[in-house]
């Protein structure tokens, strides 16, 4: 997955798990925040990527990324999540924990960590 498109979906599965409303998402890969705006509720999502400038809508199951122009898969199954990114081809897992997000992405085979 993209850095930007792995954010977007830590950002959201965190909000919709946890329940917590967040302006941004801390990086800890980057060590740095990234800031999104707009709602997460279990029927309608639309937040707003500040730093890509476009909006990710649609429901949770079904995600589309204007940035990228791309649809992203997310299913929620109690504190974890996983999904299919369909710009990379490329699967995602994760869970959420309080404020922490961790995001392992099957195309880079790797943990990523991130805070709401």
């Amino acid at each position: 997955m993209k850095h930007h498109t792995r954010r977007a979906v830590a950002y959201i599965a965190g909000r919709a798990i946890s329940g917590k409303s967040s302006g941004a998402v801390f990086d800890f890969s980057a060590s740095q925040h990234y800031y999104f705006g707009g709602n997460v509720h279990q029927s309608q999502v639309a937040v707003f990527d500040y730093t890509q400038s476009c909006h990710i809508t649609g429901t949770l199951t079904s995600l589309f990324h204007y940035g990228d122009s791309h649809h992203i898969s997310l299913t929620i199954n109690g504190s974890q999540f996983n999904g299919f990114d369909y710009g990379e081809s490329c699967h995602f897992s994760g869970n959420v924990n309080g404020n922490s997000i961790s995001v392992f992405d099957y195309g880079t085979s790797q943990h990523y960590n991130y805070s709401i």
